[in-house]
């Protein structure tokens, strides 16, 4: 048995000021109607949870339900940050594999305040995400200039190289009804923003966002009793953790494990993320036709590149530069415009990266539309080693 993506949805990405449910359920409708299936048809719902929307966004699972009407639907809901959509997309995907319902709804949707993600409300003094703030002042900005930092001392990357990834994924932004910045920019402005954490510019780092997505799926028996066509299958959900030691620091800790005693692993936490997807789909990095990666700045686009196994370390450049990655190019990357034009909005995000995979292989993109795609993979993560990678097929 295998699980087909039979619809997706999504609502806009902006500055809206709407409630999340309204997101939400706009993305769910269009799902569902991309499916050609009613509310009343879906064995089970999974929302992804948002931590900054007050109770209804902690059992996001009843709040779509109850929005979109009760219908005794079963129902989850699931937080693991910017993973959380990989993980009730993997909730729904495993139900369906274990026979237990035929048609699954996945729903993640964000409000989400101006400026950068603060921590949630309260003293937490054991808490590591509350720490960073209160002992260090350590926003999420401030990790991203680390890791770009490190990224030129390691592999010679230059703000120009940063300022090129930004350009490419505003042109495919620009060509993306569902993006929140549409207009394509240039090196030189990119170069002339505000430094926000050096080396990162303000157009370097992508920016909080209120926005929705959604995706039914199904059995592929299911399916095929309808006559969908083209399939898109769900090949592979990877949501795994750091091995030990773990010696890259990662948000939002502001340590590494020792590894004074023990050796690394082989795969540090990002590239183990696309092995597992990999090794579950039957798959390698040479298959992959399209990647939506998580580019949270334009630096830490290159670094997934090298994780997912799309270029040796320190080759994502060389790629960029020969034009490799835009659409056109031998593997694109991030051709929905990805996170520099979309915005974090934390819940949708995983569901949203699958959207595009799904919309590329049924060669619906328009003007973005990848030549003859047949593997796509996503790769993200959340706080606290969850790792989220998924690779669709047709």
């Amino acid at each position: 048995m295998s699980v087909v993506v039979l619809g997706t949805g999504m609502h806009p990405w902006g500055k809206w000021g709407r409630p999340f449910v309204e997101y939400g359920v706009a993305a769910a409708r269009a799902a569902l109607d991309d499916a050609g299936v009613a509310w009343t048809d879906v064995d089970f719902l999974v929302g992804a949870d948002t931590i900054r929307n007050g109770y209804p966004g902690f059992v996001a699972g009843a709040t779509y339900a109850q929005a979109l009407g009760w219908s005794g639907a079963r129902i989850a809901s699931c937080y693991a940050a910017c993973a959380s959509g990989a993980q009730a997309v993997d909730i729904a995907r495993t139900r369906i594999l274990a026979g237990l319902c035929e048609v699954a709804l996945v729903v993640g949707a964000d409000s989400t305040p101006k400026g950068f993600f603060t921590p949630v409300g309260g003293d937490r003094p054991d808490d590591p995400d509350w720490l960073r703030f209160r002992l260090l002042g350590a926003t999420n900005p401030a990790y991203f200039g680390l890791y770009a930092r490190r990224r030129m001392a390691v592999h010679g990357s230059t703000h120009a190289d940063f300022a090129a990834v930004k350009v490419k994924n505003a042109r495919a932004g620009s060509l993306n009804p569902m993006a929140r910045y549409r207009r394509p920019v240039t090196v030189e402005e990119v170069l002339a923003s505000p430094m926000v954490a050096d080396p990162l510019r303000l157009m370097d780092i992508c920016a909080t966002s209120d926005g929705g997505a959604a995706v039914v799926l199904a059995s592929e028996e299911y399916a095929r009793r309808r006559g969908t066509t083209p399939l898109v299958r769900l090949a592979a959900v990877a949501t795994v953790t750091p091995s030990f030691p773990s010696a890259v620091l990662e948000l939002p800790n502001f340590a590494t494990d020792s590894w004074a005693a023990v050796p690394p692993p082989e795969r540090p936490f990002r590239a183990a993320i696309a092995h597992a997807a990999y090794e579950e789909a039957g798959v390698g990095p040479e298959d992959v036709s399209l990647a939506e990666v998580y580019d949270l700045s334009t630096a830490l686009e290159l670094d997934w590149m090298e994780d997912a196994g799309l270029c040796p370390p320190g080759e994502a450049d060389k790629l960029l530069r020969g034009g490799e990655t835009a659409i056109g190019g031998r593997v694109p990357v991030n051709p929905s415009g990805g996170l520099a034009s979309f915005g974090e909005a934390v819940p949708a995000q995983a569901i949203a990266q699958l959207c595009e995979l799904t919309t590329q292989l049924r060669d619906r993109a328009g003007p973005r539309q990848v030549r003859r795609p047949r593997v796509g993979l996503a790769v993200n993560q959340g706080l606290f080693g969850h790792g989220s990678a998924l690779i669709a097929t047709r």
